[in-house]
């Protein structure tokens, strides 16, 4: 199984667009950085036919370390979510 990156995400821009390497690379900057501070806002991001990221409050819970046994407080977070939308499943499980 490959990892993709996201070179290969922007040369892959580049190859079907016709753009400079450059301009696919910004590209694929500009889109992430506006999924993340949208993220950071509290706002949902949908992309059609892929899916939705949202963001969920995750209150505080006692852990305990595996290795050692000791218990520790895991502190309240924020998670990101990922939910694949319909056409998403329905082409992986094609």
């Amino acid at each position: 199984m490959k990892t993709i990156t996201r070179a290969d995400v922007a040369e892959t821009i580049y190859e079907e667009v016709g753009l400079s390497r450059k301009d696919s690379s910004d590209i694929l900057d500009t889109m992430l950085e506006e999924i993340v501070s949208e993220l950071c806002k509290g706002n949902e991001v949908k992309l059609s036919s892929f899916g939705t990221f949202t963001l969920r409050s995750k209150r505080a819970r006692a852990g305990r370390n595996p290795k050692t046994g000791v218990a520790a407080e895991i502190t309240p977070r924020r998670v990101i979510s990922f939910k694949a939308s319909q056409t998403l499943r329905k082409t992986i499980n094609a």
